[in-house]
């Protein structure tokens, strides 16, 4: 009666007008019946000004605001309850959020009035309305947060959260996925409404799944009964009997061999109860503590892995009808990635859990990888406890003591930890073709990875990560240093430090003919290069630094080095003469004040002269051969004839 009463009001029903009229020129402003696009603020906003003109200017903002509200409601309920969602005539609801909006960011309103308008139409709604309401929401929502957000954040957290209590994760996992982007578009990145600081588990998402009965009704416990004799069943006997070790011996039959944990495969029925046990240590990993929950949990995670392993897989496909379920298919027989795109769309969000399916899920592909990254997870969590790990986090500003534990996990089982996590990794690595399997452990390993870095940051409490804006004096400086980078750059004629290349030029003494000069391709003789060695020693003797003194030390050894060999061609014996504690030119004048070869005459006589058969005499000198025409002729390498071995004849 109050409500109806209030609605009867001067001042209400003189805004309802306003709001009415406001309505009606929304259809002009705006001829489409569709949700966009958003009506013009432009056509709209002189009047939502006038919207509290001739009120009594002695109430306060809030009763104007509470008039406002009224009157909105008022319109807003006899809208939807008069016109379906699916009408074109509804577009006046929309028309209304966004009057609503307007006046809200315009002061004629509370900032929140839309949200809760807005909330309240989903609760009207089926779950196929709301589809509806959210596409008002994600096309509206830049104009929802521009302003006074924190005034809206928590009905939006509100209303979106009691829409996914409605939703059925498994009908609606598209739309549970646009609800989800919605709140994480609308709200800062580094909003603690969804951080969970305490890090608690979510324990009350049970698994429920057949325990065997045994004969008074009770239930069996399950947790260590099947790991019971498992070497004892799973041994191998020897078909034939051992060598005998001596002649005449008799053979002594072979021992059982014990199979190991990874080589165990367990029947369906036996893996049944230990593999879903396993979603209890998944959902609370504290459990795991405690040693003898460990133990279990090891071997059944072991157990596990080598049944995935063993079994042939197979890959749902779905048909063009999203509604039905396609045919189950082996990887080879995918037609055009038809295999692979179920891995596009698969969501299970709740698991069957009857034994008559189990071996169906056993080799579904998709349902191994999501037991294999459950794995991963709970392995990233124990391998976070270890002492090594512990003391990294130590060393940071670890403020939230709710997700430090006093736990540390042994060198052992870090080991074990380690290893089977390299298996996990190695298995989808390969599954279905080892392109596909890199590209989904890629990705999970990813997504593992910043988990890691979102925990680090909820150890340190939640540090703000917003930026402070760059000062304007640092966004002049890197405008200017950019200009400077881009601008354009003229090469001077003659830049510092350039090379003078004037010998190029061909007026000046340069050019190609510079290079036909003998001395630029002919080797300096051994004279030149020992003349060059005297020369080099007298400056090194006037050196003013080190550099200096090193650079004229590296020439004389140079040319000492070229010299020499020049010598090997022409006179082999002078390099016996060579000491390291002598100079070369020592050795070289030496070598001049020594006797001269004589002229090594022919055969016939003194007189040289010999028939036509004879050689013509010749005379041998410093790597030239002289005969007795006048020419001259390069002589070949040869050893030096000493005065002493000539041979004069007679």
């Amino acid at each position: 009666m109050a409500a109806a009463s209030a609605a009867e009001l001067q001042p209400v029903a003189q805004v309802t007008a306003r709001l009415q009229a406001l309505l009606d020129r929304a259809r002009t402003a705006k001829p489409e019946s569709a949700i966009e696009p958003p009506l013009p603020v432009s056509d709209i906003i002189a009047d939502v000004d006038a919207l509290h003109d001739d009120l009594d200017e002695r109430r306060d903002q809030t009763y104007r605001f509470n008039i406002t509200e009224t009157a909105a409601r008022r319109i807003f309920y006899g809208l939807i309850n008069s016109t379906d969602i699916e009408d074109p005539a509804f577009v006046q609801v929309w028309n209304l959020l966004d009057i609503v909006l307007i006046c809200g960011d315009r002061g004629s309103a509370t900032p929140e009035l839309s949200c809760y308008l807005i909330e309240e139409l989903l609760d009207s709604q089926t779950t196929a309305g709301c589809r509806i309401v959210f596409d008002y929401l994600e096309s509206r929502r830049e104009r929802l947060v521009a302003k006074d957000f924190h005034k809206k954040n928590l009905v939006f957290l509100r209303s979106c959260n009691e829409l996914l209590r409605r939703l059925s994760r498994a009908e609606d996992a598209i739309f549970c996925g646009r609800v989800f982007f919605f709140l994480f578009q609308t709200f800062p990145l580094g909003d603690k409404s969804a951080v969970n600081l305490r890090g608690e588990f979510h324990v009350d998402n049970t698994t429920k799944f057949e325990v065997p009965v045994n004969a008074d009704g009770e239930e069996m416990e399950v947790d260590d009964e099947p790991f019971k004799g498992v070497n004892a069943i799973h041994t191998v006997k020897a078909e034939t009997p051992q060598p005998p070790t001596k002649p005449g011996a008799k053979a002594t039959p072979a021992k059982p061999v014990k199979k190991t944990p990874e080589e165990v495969v367990l029947s369906n029925s036996e893996l049944y109860p230990i593999f879903w046990r396993l979603q209890q240590d998944f959902s609370d990993p504290t459990r795991l503590f405690a040693k003898d929950h460990f133990a279990t949990f090891q071997k059944a995670l072991t157990v596990t892995l080598t049944k995935f392993k063993k079994t042939p897989t197979v890959v749902s496909t779905k048909s063009t009808d999203d509604d039905k379920r396609g045919v189950k298919r082996k990887l080879g027989d995918s037609m055009n990635g038809g295999a692979t795109d179920h891995f596009v769309d698969n969501y299970n969000p709740k698991y069957l859990t009857s034994r008559d399916l189990f071996d169906l899920e056993l080799s579904d592909l998709a349902f191994q990888r999501h037991i294999m990254v459950q794995a991963l997870i709970l392995i990233d969590f124990l391998l976070s406890l270890t002492e090594k790990a512990k003391k990294k986090l130590a060393a940071l500003e670890a403020t939230n003591k709710s997700l430090l534990y006093s736990f540390t996990l042994s060198a052992n089982d870090a080991e074990w930890a380690g290893d089977t996590r390299l298996t996990i990794a190695k298995y989808l690595e390969q599954t279905p073709t080892l392109q596909i399997g890199r590209f989904y452990h890629r990705m999970v390993d990813t997504i593992l990875a910043r988990d890691k870095n979102w925990v680090r940051w909820k150890v340190e409490s939640c540090p703000s990560i917003v930026r402070d804006p760059v000062p304007i004096e640092l966004e002049l400086e890197a405008r200017k240093g950019a200009r400077d980078a881009a601008r354009i750059r003229r090469v001077p004629e003659r830049p510092p430090g350039a090379i003078d290349l004037s010998f190029l030029d061909e007026g000046k003494g340069g050019g190609l003919e510079a290079l036909k000069h003998p001395s630029r391709y002919t080797a300096p003789s051994a004279e030149d290069l020992i003349e060059g060695v005297r020369t080099d020693k007298l400056d090194l003797e006037m050196a003013m630094d080190d550099a200096e003194k090193a650079s004229l030390d590296n020439a004389i050894s140079n040319k000492t080095w070229r010299a020499l060999r020049q010598v090997r061609a022409s006179n082999l014996s002078l390099l016996d003469k060579v000491d390291p504690t002598k100079d070369v030119e020592e050795i070289f004048n030496a070598a001049r004040t020594e006797t001269t070869p004589e002229p090594v005459l022919g055969s016939q006589g003194e007189s040289g002269i010999g028939n036509a058969d004879s050689a013509p005499a010749v005379t041998v000198t410093d790597g030239d051969v002289t005969g007795t025409g006048g020419e001259t002729q390069q002589a070949e390498p040869m050893e030096r004839v000493e005065p002493a071995d000539v041979a004069v004849a007679s």
